[in-house]
C-alpha cells in the first residue's frame, strides 16, 4: 500500500473517519536512524499519529509536531507532519537492549505515564499548542495519549488505534493509524458502537491487514455508508540541508570552533542524515 491519509465522513452519524498508512516513510526513517525493532515500532506509531494530526494543516509551510516524553527506556519521541504530507521524526533512544530481542508491552518501553504535547506552527510563529499528562492501562499507550490530548486540550471526542511492526533488522514493516471523531452534533449511539470496537481491539485488528482497503475498513467499523472526502499522499522528507548545517556551525562562537577539525560532521536528529561542512573558525 502507498503512504496515504484518507478522510471519510458518515453523513448519517456525522462521524469523521481518518486512516493513515505511512509504512514506507517509517521504514526510511528507521533505516536512517539505525533504529532497533522496538524503537522502530514506536517511531512508526509516532509518524502515524503526526499524519493524523496533519489532516487539519492547511497553511503554506504549516507543521504539526507530536511529542511524547516518558519515564520508560524509550524516553519519548517526536514526529512532524507538514501541510504537504511530508513526515520526519525520531525516538530518543534507538536501541532498547532486551526489548529488541523479545516480545514486550507498552509499559516495558514507555512506562505507566507520559507527557504529550502537540504544536502547530508556521516558520517563525506558533499557531497553537496543547499538552496533557497521560496515565496508561495495559496497552495502547500512543492511542491513549492521543485520545487524552483531544479530550483535555481540544475538548473533542475521538478514538484512536495504531498498528506497527518491525523486522529483526529494525526496519518498519507496518505503520498505520485510525481515528474516528464524533462532533458535537454527532450520533451518540453510533459513536458508542464504534468506541466499543476500539476498546475490544477490533479497530486495531482491522488496520493490521496490509491489504485492507478504506472501504473494507468502513465496513468493519459498521460505517459502510460513509463517503471518502479526500486523500493526501504522505512521504518521508526532511528540511535539513548542507547549507543549514553550515549556517548552524558558522553561528557558533569562534572559541567553540577552535578545537574542531577543518571538516565537521553535523547530524540531523530528525532524520539521521549527516552533513560534512567546513569549519571556518
Amino acid at each position: 500500500m502507498k503512504d496515504e491519509l484518507t478522510i471519510g465522513l458518515d453523513g448519517g452519524s456525522r462521524l469523521a473517519i481518518l486512516a493513515v498508512d505511512c509504512t514506507s516513510a517509517a521504514a526510511e526513517l528507521a533505516r536512517a536512524h539505525l533504529s532497533g525493532p522496538a524503537a522502530s515500532v514506536y517511531l512508526a506509531q509516532a509518524l502515524a499519529g503526526a499524519a493524523l494530526l496533519g489532516a487539519e494543516t492547511s497553511l503554506p509551510d504549516e507543521t504539526v509536531t507530536f511529542r511524547l516524553d516518558c519515564p520508560g527506556p524509550l524516553e519519548g519521541f517526536l514526529a512532524e507532519c507538514t501541510e504537504k504530507g511530508t513526515l520526519r521524526g525520531y525516538t530518543k533512544k534507538k536501541i532498547l537492549d532486551d526489548l529488541d530481542v523479545e516480545r514486550f508491552k507498552d509499559a516495558d518501553a514507555i512506562g505507566a505515564s507520559a507527557h504529550v504535547e502537540v504544536i502547530r506552527s508556521v516558520p517563525g510563529k506558533v499557531l497553537s499548542s496543547g499538552a496533557a499528562d497521560v496515565s496508561f492501562g495495559a496497552s495502547g499507550a500512543v492511542a491513549t495519549a492521543m485520545e487524552t490530548y483531544f479530550s483535555q486540550s481540544l475538548q473533542r471526542r475521538a478514538r484512536f488505534a495504531f498498528f506497527s511492526s518491525a523486522g529483526e533488522d529494525g526496519i518498519a514493516v507496518a505503520a498505520r493509524g485510525l481515528m474516528v471523531e464524533c462532533p458535537p452534533d454527532g450520533d451518540e449511539d453510533a459513536f458508542r458502537r464504534v468506541s466499543a470496537l476500539f476498546e475490544s481491539g477490533a479497530a486495531a485488528k482491522a488496520i493490521a491487514g496490509a491489504t485492507c482497503s478504506f472501504r473494507t475498513l468502513l465496513r468493519k467499523l459498521d460505517l459502510a455508508l460513509a463517503e471518502v472526502r479526500s486523500t493526501r499522499p504522505l512521504s518521508f522528507a526532511c528540511r535539513c540541508s548542507r547549507e543549514r548545517a553550515q549556517a548552524m556551525l558558522d553561528a557558533m562562537p569562534a572559541a567553540d570552533r577552535e578545537g574542531l577539525p577543518a571538516k565537521v560532521d553535523v547530524t540531523c536528529h530528525l532524520c539521521g542524515r549527516t552533513w560534512t561542512v567546513d569549519n571556518g573558525g
